[in-house]
This record gives C-alpha cells, structure tokens and sequence, in this order.
C-alpha cells in the first residue's frame, strides 16, 4: 500500500510538470506561421494515434489480472458470500498460471531459509491488496514452518502453492453433532469452551505446481492447518477478508482424536471411519505463532 501511494503522489506530481510543459510550448509557438501549426497538429495527431497502439498492446501482468477479475468477482461479497461457479472457475485459472517470478518470489530468499531456534520457524506475510471485500497476500514458510489450525468465517478463499511442499489438514464442521465434555489444560486455552465435532476434508502434501485449492463458508474444508515440508509460499485470495467488526474473527482451534471425549459415545461412527472426525475446541493464539511482515516487491498493482 505504502508503495502505491508514494507512486501516485509521483504521478500527480510528473502530470503537473507536464501540463506547464505543454503551456510553455504552446506560448512559443503563438508566433509560428500556419504551415508550422499544421505540421504541429499533424504529428501530434501521429503521436496521439502511436500511443493509443502502444497501450492496445500493453501486455497487463498476471497480478494486475487477477486484482481486476477480484474487483469484479467480489464486488457485492459480504459474509457468507459464495462466488457463481463461472466466477469461481475464472479465478482459479488466474491463479493457477501465476509464478513465483510474477510476484517478485525465489526460494533463495533469506525467509525461505531454515531457522536455527528452538521457538517455531517465523512465517512472512507479504500484503498485496486489501479492501472491504476482498484481500490478496503471500504467506511465506520456512521448513517446518506452520500455520497452526484456524478457520475464515463466512468467507471464500483461494490458495495456490507457488512453489515448495506444504502439508494440508483441513475441516468443517459436522452440522447436528452433539457436543463433547471437555475439560482442556490451563495451558491449552484461557478458559473451558465447549468441543465441536469436525470431519476431516483434507490430509495430505501438497507440491507445487498444482492447482489452486478453494474453501468456502460452510465446505471445502474452511478450518485449516498448514505445515512446511519444505520452503514454500502460497498466494491467498480471501473474499471477503477478516473484519472484526463484521464478526469474521480468525479462531484458532486445537484438535483432539474423535474417541477423546464422552460424545464419541453418541455419536454411531464405524471404527474404521473413527479417523477421519476430530473434535475441535477453540483455543487462544498459539504463543509461538510469529507471523512478520514484509515488502511485497512484485508489479505494483493500478487500482484504478
């Protein structure tokens, strides 16, 4: 964002030279003659004429691409908001071409490189956009880095993996499941919270490249974890994006086997199946989490 303003502070600034430009030229030249006014005119209008060719074929980056086709696909977005299946699959395809180079990204960056500390690998953000209804940023992991279990209220995400592998544990919620008695360690959480019955969408490596992976409100598996195999980087589109103020609060959760707690009991699961639930209980953010941010150095985006 920083960047962007100071950018159209130039600009404002290069337009007002260039107006007093064209005024100084156009007071020399009150006293030419009427064959130099038209040779004037004529090759304004050539100049005119070139540089309306040149921004016919301006080649417009794949970043730019995608900010517009967010602009229009989460113009109306608002909590709960699912895109049409014809939007859903336009993003997707963007997504899915974009590179590592397209947003200024290499893994011999030195917040790829493999911490030596006890505490949890730092993770870098790189913000790119961020309105009322849509955000888009870059989440980068060291090895072993993680993005500890958390959900995105009422909100469609895309993720693509830019490079690297990354593990993916996904859930949603299991709608009418009872509740389980749950007595958590002091440690855990601030306070008892009741555990809620999850099933598990995803469980699996992810390596790039492949295709963009997308969750939504209430599927497609809205509380995730990420864990670093390897460096990695993955680009987030959210629409819309967190607003306390909206009641879209990023939760953090822990989660406990299935057969844990007493609403196993309840609940008529095969034992083969047993695996693939998991109660999950809201917890405070991880102590351990540090998530900095950084200069995105990719193509400045033109919001306009």
């Amino acid at each position: 964002m920083g960047r962007a303003t100071v950018a159209d502070i130039k600009g404002r600034d290069f337009s007002e030279l260039d107006k007093e430009a064209k005024a100084n030229t156009e007071n020399t030249n009150k006293g030419s003659n009427t064959n130099k006014n038209r040779n004037t005119t004529t090759s304004d209008s050539r100049g005119r004429k070139n540089r309306r060719r040149q921004k016919k074929t301006m080649v417009v980056h794949p970043v730019q691409r995608l900010f517009d086709a967010c602009k229009d696909v989460f113009a109306h977005a608002g909590t709960g908001f699912v895109p049409p299946p014809d939007k859903i699959e336009q993003l997707s395809a963007l997504l899915d071409e974009i590179r590592p180079v397209d947003v200024g990204l290499s893994p011999r960056m030195p917040f790829f490189s493999p911490q030596a500390t006890r505490r949890a690998p730092t993770i870098t953000y790189l913000h790119i956009h961020e309105c009322e209804k849509f955000s888009m940023g870059i989440f980068c992991l060291p090895p072993s880095g993680v993005l500890p279990l958390h959900n995105h209220p009422g909100m469609t995400v895309f993720s693509k993996l830019l490079f690297g592998t990354m593990h993916i544990k996904s859930y949603d919620w299991v709608v009418g499941a009872p509740s389980a008695s749950a007595v958590a360690e002091p440690s855990q959480t601030a306070q008892r919270s009741e555990v809620r019955m999850a099933k598990v969408k995803v469980d699996s490596n992810l390596t790039a490249p492949c295709k963009t992976s997308i969750l939504y409100p209430a599927d497609g598996g809205n509380m995730h974890c990420f864990t670093a195999v390897t460096a990695c980087t993955v680009l987030d589109v959210l629409g819309p994006p967190y607003s306390d103020l909206e009641g879209r609060h990023c939760t953090y959760y822990l989660a406990y086997p299935f057969t844990k707690f007493s609403g196993d009991e309840q609940v008529s699961i095969p034992d083969e199946e047993k695996d693939k639930y998991a109660w999950l209980q809201e917890r405070d953010k991880p102590e351990d989490l540090v998530v900095e941010g950084a200069l995105y150095t990719g193509p400045v985006i033109r919001e306009n």
